[in-house]
Formats: C-alpha cells, sequence, structure tokens
C-alpha cells in the first residue's frame, strides 16, 4: 500500500471500509454468540464477574443433583419407616388378640392350705357357732362365773359383747338388748335360762372360754337341762382356725416381699376375712386371688391362685408363720399350673403369626435403599449445600430392624398369660415411641433438604442470570446495527467507487 499513492478521498472511505468491517464482525460475533462481552478484552469486569458467576452457578448445579438424591434417600427411608409402623401395629394387634383368647391353662398354679376348721362364710380366723337343738326351753348347766374375761356372744346370728365379770343379771339385760323374736331370757338364780316360742331354733355362739363362763356347754359337747323341753339341745363355741395370728409372706409383681397377718386387730396389713385378703393383695400387686374351698366343712382349706395376668406362671414360694409342719400351709411352693391343650394351641397359632409379622420389619428396612444409601439400614447421608463446603446437614442413619427396635422372636408360652403379653406390647409400644421419634427428625431433615433444593434452584438461576446480564447483546439492538453496517457498507463502496472517477478519467484519455 505504501507503493501505491492513493487520493485523500480513497484513503478516508478505505479507512471508513475498514472500520465499518471491524464493526460488522463483532456485530456478527454477537449475535451468533447472544454475548456482548466475549473475552477480557470485551469488557474485563464484567467477563471476569460473569465467569465468576457462571462458575458458582456450574458448582452449585453439581451439588443441587446430590441435594435432589438425598430427597430421595430421605423418601425413601420415610417410606420405610411408613410400612415398618404398620407392621407393629400389625404385631400389638396379634398380641391383643391372643390375649383376648381362652386362657392356656386349665388349672392356674396354686398354694393350698391344709384342711382345716374355722374357716367358714367370709371368715379366715374362726367357725360361727352352731347348734342342732330346737327346744322351747333351754337352761344353762351351772351358774355364771364370778370372774371371767367377757367377749362377744353370738345369739341366733345376732352379736353382743359381754363385758368382763358380768353378772347373769348383767348377761341378761346384755342379751335383751339384742331384741331377738320370740327369745326371753331369765335369771333363775344365776343360772340363765333361755326361752323361744314352740319349735324355734336356738344357736349360741362365742369362743369356749366365755361359753364356759357362762355356764353353757362347749367345744361341740351336749348335754340336757332340767329345764329343757323338746329334745337335746346343745351350744358349740367357735373354733379357731389354723391361720389365727400367722402370717404370709409374697413377693408382688416387682419381686418385693409383702406380708399380711391374720388377725382381727386394726392395722394396715391385718386380715380376718376372704375379701380383706384378696383387696390387700390387690392392693400390694401380689398377683394371686385368695378362695375358701369347700366351704363349711371341717376340711375346708384356703387357696392362693394366680391371676390372669400370670396365669401360667409359678410365682415365688411363699414364707411365714403359717407354713410348717402343724401349720395351715405345708409347704410354700406353689403348684404347677396345667395347659389346656386346644386353648394353648390357639395361642402357640398368635405366636406364630407374630413372628412371620416380626421378620418382615428386617425385610423392610432392608428394602428402604435409595441409590446405594439406606438410613434405616445404619447408613449416614452427608448433604453439601454451597460450593466450599461450610454449609451441610449430617442425616443419621438408624438401625430399624426388630433387633434395633427392642423386639426379638418369641415362643409359644410368651403368649400363655396377661402378664407376658403386656411385657410384649410395652416393648412393642416403646418400639412405637422409637418409630415416632425417628419418622419426626426424618420428616424434619427432609423439609429442611427440600427448602435448600429450591433454594439453591433459585440461586442457579440467579447467578446464571447475573452472568448473562453482564455479558448478554441485545440481540434487536445488534440487528439493527448489522442492517445500518450493512447499508453503510454498501455505501462506502458506492463512495470509493466515485473516489476514484477521476482515475479513471485520466485511463480513458490515455486510450
Amino acid at each position: 500500500m505504501a507503493d501505491i499513492t492513493l487520493n485523500s478521498a480513497v484513503r478516508s472511505n478505505l479507512r471508513t471500509m475498514q472500520s465499518t468491517t471491524e464493526l460488522l464482525n463483532r456485530t456478527e460475533e454477537r449475535l451468533s454468540t447472544g454475548k456482548k462481552v466475549n473475552s477480557a478484552l470485551d469488557n474485563p469486569g464484567n467477563f471476569f464477574t460473569s465467569q465468576a458467576l457462571d462458575r458458582r452457578a456450574t458448582d452449585l448445579g453439581v451439588l443441587l443433583t446430590n441435594v435432589s438424591n438425598s430427597v430421595k434417600t430421605l423418601e425413601a427411608a420415610d417410606n420405610g419407616v411408613k410400612a415398618i409402623t404398620d407392621i407393629v401395629e400389625s404385631l400389638k394387634a396379634t398380641a391383643r388378640s391372643a390375649q383376648q383368647s381362652p386362657l392356656a391353662v386349665s388349672s392356674k398354679a396354686n398354694l393350698t392350705s391344709v384342711a382345716m376348721d374355722g374357716l367358714q362364710g367370709d371368715n379366715l380366723l374362726s367357725s360361727n357357732a352352731v347348734t342342732a337343738a330346737t327346744p322351747t326351753t333351754f337352761d344353762g348347766l351351772e351358774d355364771v362365773d364370778a370372774t371371767h374375761s367377757g367377749g362377744a356372744l353370738t345369739v341366733n346370728g345376732a352379736t353382743v359383747n359381754i363385758p368382763a365379770n358380768a353378772t347373769a343379771a348383767q348377761v341378761k339385760t346384755a342379751i335383751d338388748s339384742l331384741n331377738i323374736t320370740g327369745l326371753d331370757v331369765v335369771d333363775n338364780g344365776g343360772t340363765l335360762e333361755f326361752e323361744l316360742s314352740s319349735g324355734a331354733d336356738l344357736t349360741i355362739g362365742g369362743s369356749s372360754t366365755l361359753l364356759d363362763s357362762l355356764g353353757l356347754i362347749a367345744d361341740g359337747s351336749t348335754a340336757t337341762s332340767a329345764g329343757s323341753t323338746n329334745g337335746t339341745p346343745s351350744v358349740k363355741s367357735s373354733v379357731d382356725s389354723a391361720l389365727k395370728d400367722t402370717t404370709l409372706t409374697f413377693a408382688d409383681k416387682y419381686g418385693s416381699l409383702k406380708t399380711v397377718t391374720f388377725a382381727s386387730s386394726p392395722g394396715a396389713n391385718n386380715v380376718d376375712t376372704i375379701d380383706e385378703l384378696n383387696s390387700w393383695l390387690t392392693k400390694n400387686e401380689v398377683q394371686l386371688q385368695a378362695s375358701i374351698d369347700d366351704e363349711g366343712d371341717s376340711d375346708a382349706k384356703l387357696v392362693f391362685r394366680t391371676t390372669n395376668a400370670i396365669a401360667n406362671a409359678i410365682p415365688e414360694a411363699a414364707s411365714g408363720s403359717a407354713i410348717g409342719a402343724t401349720a395351715a400351709f405345708a409347704t410354700g411352693g406353689f403348684a404347677a399350673p396345667v395347659l389346656d391343650q386346644d386353648a394353648a394351641l390357639k395361642r402357640a397359632n398368635y405366636a406364630n403369626d407374630f413372628n412371620d409379622f416380626l421378620s418382615e420389619i428386617g425385610k423392610i428396612a432392608k428394602d428402604s435403599t435409595y441409590n446405594g444409601a439406606n438410613l434405616l439400614n445404619g447408613d449416614d447421608l452427608d448433604i453439601v449445600f454451597n460450593e466450599d463446603g461450610s454449609s451441610r446437614l449430617e442425616v443419621k442413619g438408624v438401625q430399624f430392624d426388630a433387633e434395633g427396635l427392642g423386639l426379638s422372636d418369641i415362643s409359644a408360652d410368651d403368649f400363655y398369660d396377661s402378664s407376658s403379653i403386656e411385657k410384649i406390647i410395652d416393648k412393642l409400644e416403646t418400639a412405637f415411641a422409637t418409630i415416632e421419634s425417628q419418622s419426626a427428625k426424618f420428616g424434619s431433615q427432609l423439609a429442611i433438604v427440600q427448602t435448600r433444593e429450591t433454594f439453591t434452584k433459585d440461586m442457579v438461576g440467579t447467578l446464571e442470570d447475573g452472568a448473562h446480564g453482564l455479558t448478554a447483546a441485545d440481540t434487536n439492538e445488534e440487528a439493527a446495527n448489522l442492517a445500518t453496517l450493512q447499508t453503510r457498507q454498501q455505501l462506502i463502496v458506492s463512495s470509493l467507487s466515485i473516489s476514484t472517477q477521476q482515475e479513471q478519467s485520466v485511463l480513458q484519455l490515455l486510450q
């Protein structure tokens, strides 16, 4: 070019052409890339800022994939927890069904006394007085003693207290206060005479000592008084049972020892009736129930049987002064229960169903895997939320098989009595509490991860928008620029043509 001489007009148009071509190239590049800043030369500040924003958006995008996988891992664990909850519900229903089925024993474990007198009705300490007399008149055999200790006297079922050293007249007054229909008591010179309407029965009871002191027959002996008519009357004294003033010690449901005393005197642990004894057993949580077998017979026995709660169990042996060679109980050991085979088989079937359900817990826990991670099988999950790892959530895995929940297979006899079943149900309730607690924890962690997932998506969008805003070209503007530059280029070409017309005229002259 330096060797070629151009006039000023051509040089000016040529420079304009070069500038326009550069602008056309830049505009075409912007339109093709969509960016107005394609290198640091275009705008260093915007270029490097945009690159930084793009890098962070890319990093967060990679993390977003992991966050999304973590959401699914938590959802898989939550699905497993829900299924395990249903299984535990089924286990509890099976246990309740077994509990409501017939007892697995036909005879419970029992502790039975020797045959003894003195057990009658509700009374544990002495039998009531009885008589077979139907007299119209019955005289005492002897005068009333001058000194005696007194005590309770029962006449035809009504009881009155006779003061110590009471005279025949005082005894008569005491008996008269009972207002027994048809009874007339006469003090015949210190000897008591009892008169009843014809054919009526007369029953006099009390301790042998008191009856002797009042001149009446005691200990079942029979005598005929001079004034007796219509038969031979007899009077029996009350008979103390072998339980009187003795003790028994039992283990309560927790294994603590509790002692009951068979006595009529007041006391928190004193009893003298079967109702009081059963109330004491209940109050002290001794899982036994007492009853009198062969009530009213001379061979009546006091029997302690296990409650339904421990129907298949053999309680710890009893102890106390009521046990011994000549005592009410020969031994403190309980006789073993006797199984009811049909009922036991039914409960055994429930136990098999229970174990079948239980095995599913481990299978569900094992299958709650997502992308190689299983929060119900002890795997931990570390979720990173930002590019430098300073924001993260660690989700601790749990062992949610049967063993991890504190549950285990049961045997048939675990379902034989209510107490054993209640223990199993207690374990199920504990498992429920564990499951509910962990479910709530997983739920809150899932909510956190989902929130961070949404936030990260929004953040990536913001960063990309920011980077794009720093470098993006306005296509409408660039299209208009391109059209303008193309027109300008055409005009420059035309101008160059005009600028060279002078040289063309000289060429024509030379031709």
